[in-house]
């Protein structure tokens, strides 16, 4: 049997203590440095942003009133409103909301508390954790052919329920991941506690998980439909209109009517020469963020509201 000499190993400690001396002053520098570097992106970042939104507020708030709000488009700058894109707008988010968040949530309540761990849903998964990043053109295309050319007896083409369903197809990938995410914040004691008391499955998840995941599913719906009030490829893909001196009926009939939208018309706008027509596309921007602002307002007061309630 051998035996360690005892100096030996004091002398091997003591070099690695020497070496760690060493080393965590270069290791401090180095976080130091990475936590400069960072702070210099976010205060660069937060400029730029300023600049922009000086720029802006500078040039919309001389054209900013209750006649821009209330006027219909023009090609006198003086007398251009956004009556009609603000109302587009309004409906898009309404359809949207209609159809994307009973199917997406929907859907991640199926894919996350009754779909096995099988092939199938492997590939689901898969897929729709892909087309939450496609870019927004690909689904402008999809609804071109789909909506506006196959369904065109039903959707009457280029028309806003044909907007509606597109902008749908954006964001319900993104309501189907914020849905599952959820659902997995839910603590697994729960179900086993419903469960425990002779509670089906579908009363488990309509009594206690679903109430619980609201506030996150709620979040991630409204910050999906604040980017889809925002999208304007997918819009001039299947048509919107840049000039509309009408707003639709509240019936089928004004559903399968021509439209336009905010950041469409805003598009026009600062597409122009004209120096006015670009102090108009301010004014326009300021009025998008507004709603956008509003938005995620909402999402935060409900997000709160249900959290004190659960």
């Amino acid at each position: 049997m051998t035996t360690q000499n005892p100096q030996y190993e004091d002398s091997i400690q003591n070099e690695r203590d020497r070496n760690f001396e060493t080393s965590l002053p270069n290791r401090h520098k180095f976080d130091q440095i990475f936590a400069i570097a960072t702070w210099i992106a976010t205060l660069l970042g937060l400029v730029v942003l300023a600049i922009l939104l000086f720029d802006v507020f500078t040039d919309g708030l001389q054209r900013l009133s209750w006649g821009f709000l209330t006027n219909f488009p023009s090609r006198i700058p003086e007398d251009a409103g956004i009556v009609s894109a603000l109302v587009g707008s309004i409906w898009l988010l309404i359809l949207t909301t209609l159809i994307a968040f009973p199917v997406g949530v929907g859907a991640g309540i199926f894919l996350e508390e009754y779909a096995t761990n099988n092939w199938f849903s492997k590939v689901v998964e898969i897929n729709i954790a892909n087309l939450a990043a496609v870019p927004s053109i690909i689904y402008g295309l999809l609804g071109l052919q789909v909506f506006v050319r196959w369904l065109e007896p039903i959707t009457k083409g280029r028309t806003i329920i044909t907007g509606g369903l597109t902008l749908a197809l954006l964001v319900m990938p993104i309501i189907i991941v914020a849905t599952r995410e959820a659902l997995r914040s839910v603590p697994g004691s729960l179900r086993q506690a419903g469960f425990g008391l002779g509670a089906t499955r579908w009363q488990v998840i309509r009594e206690l998980v679903f109430p619980v995941a609201l506030p996150g599913i709620l979040t991630g719906t409204i910050l999906a439909l604040s980017r889809a009030i925002g999208e304007t490829a997918p819009l001039i893909t299947i048509g919107a209109l840049t000039y509309i001196a009408f707003l639709p009926r509240i019936s089928l009939q004004g559903l399968q009517s021509p439209f336009t939208a905010l950041p469409i018309q805003i598009y026009n706008w600062v597409s122009r020469p004209q120096s006015e027509f670009h102090m108009t596309a301010a004014a326009g921007i300021i009025v998008l963020m507004v709603v956008l602002v509003l938005m995620n307002a909402t999402a935060i007061f409900l997000r709160n509201k249900f959290q004190k309630n659960r």
